[in-house]
């Protein structure tokens, strides 16, 4: 794993000045790990994967392919993963490890989908200060910029749902983790509505204690808050106003976090299968 960890390493910079540049075609193998906690069955997540990192760090070329272990056949973390990995947890595509700020992102419009530096007027695009949080999203999951939320009053972003991870250990970028879902904030970007599920890593030496948001709230208080702040406020140093929020400000529970989980993956099966036009020219394969 030392190649991705590298490029991970060197992407937690700040700035683009303090990321080094690393050699072409590094390739590492990461594989399922199992959960043992005492309320969980043991369990894996159902495939191991090999990440092949494509191009120097701190570059447009930069790419993070995934391939199955087994046969060495390239997938997309977004299409080929499974979204339940059984008992109740759920599989998640860390993109930003935790205390970065490289902004990374799966390629929804590549084929095969792969991580990247998200580009802004043609530069890397980096958070103003590191994410506190491991950050990346749930496969087959797609948030349909065609639907509206009455509620929230706003349409989906037309990308898979994102996940703040927030357990004690850092993912590594192009990791694959099962995770236990806990809540949600509906957070409400330039009108448009982007889920952000709060989980915690099964292995994590808390997730025993976690089922729910009102444990968070008791086993890592104000952790929750500082989750909506960041999100909230992250883009005020480039003269942006504060995201909003729905639900009024609410992380809502586990319950109602599984039915937007559910919903999410039932647009992205539609789109998949082609009963929903993909007028977004998304790759889907």
């Amino acid at each position: 794993m030392a190649a991705v960890m590298r490029a991970s390493a060197l992407l937690r910079a700040a700035a683009p000045c303090a990321v080094a540049r690393k050699s072409q075609f590094a390739q590492v193998a990461f594989s399922a790990r199992p959960v043992r906690r005492a309320q969980l069955s043991t369990t894996m997540v159902r495939a191991s994967y090999a990440a092949e990192t494509k191009g120097p760090a701190d570059s447009l070329e930069f790419r993070i392919f995934f391939k199955q272990q087994k046969d060495g056949a390239v997938v997309s973390p977004w299409h080929d993963i499974p979204l339940y990995a059984g008992d109740g947890l759920l599989n998640f595509v860390c993109e930003i490890p935790k205390e970065s700020a490289a902004k990374m992102e799966v390629a929804t419009d590549e084929t095969s989908t792969p991580i990247k530096q998200d580009i802004k007027k043609g530069k890397l695009r980096f958070y103003p200060y590191n994410i506190n949080w491991n950050y990346g999203l749930l496969p087959q999951t797609w948030e349909d910029p065609a639907h509206k939320n009455e509620e929230c009053d706003a349409a989906g972003d037309n990308d898979p749902v994102d996940v703040v991870e927030i357990g004690s250990s850092t993912c590594e970028m192009g990791g694959v983790y099962a995770v236990k879902p806990l809540g949600v904030y509906a957070m409400i970007d330039d009108g448009e509505l982007d889920w952000k599920v709060i989980a915690i890593r099964a292995d994590d030496p808390l997730a025993d204690k976690l089922n729910d948001v009102e444990d968070v709230e008791r086993e890592l208080p104000g952790e929750l808050k500082k989750v909506l702040e960041w999100f909230r406020d992250y883009k005020t140093p480039d003269g942006k106003p504060q995201n909003k929020f729905g639900y009024s400000d609410k992380c809502m529970n586990k319950e109602f976090t599984m039915g937007v989980i559910e919903e999410m993956h039932g647009f992205y099966n539609k789109l998949r299968s082609g009963a929903r036009s993909n007028t977004e020219e998304l790759s889907l394969v």
